[in-house]
């Protein structure tokens, strides 16, 4: 199932960048550059609000780090390690 507005955000083969939402520490803010993983997966995300461009900003962890709770569009949710995994970030200086 290819749906065309996920064209240029989710990418099967992977962006250049290297920095992931799982990486970002409690607090820190950054901008959405694409999706990697399944595209039901992809999907979900984008339905959360996790757009091309979209700030996200990772409010909490549970202790043992697995889920974390992040603030998108004044939305609070919480995602599995592996899906912040695949949520792909431009660079700092885009921020």
């Amino acid at each position: 199932m290819r749906d065309g507005r996920l064209t240029g955000l989710f990418r099967r083969v992977g962006c250049p960048m290297r920095s992931t939402l799982a990486n970002l520490p409690i607090g820190a803010e950054g901008r959405v550059a694409c999706l990697e993983g399944a595209p039901s997966d992809a999907q979900r995300l984008v339905e959360m609000g996790l757009t091309d461009g979209t700030r996200v900003r990772v409010v909490r962890q549970a202790p043992m780090g697995d889920p974390i709770e992040i603030l998108v569009r004044g939305c609070r949710f919480s995602i599995r390690r592996a899906d912040a995994c695949a949520v792909i970030l431009s660079p700092p200086d885009h921020v």
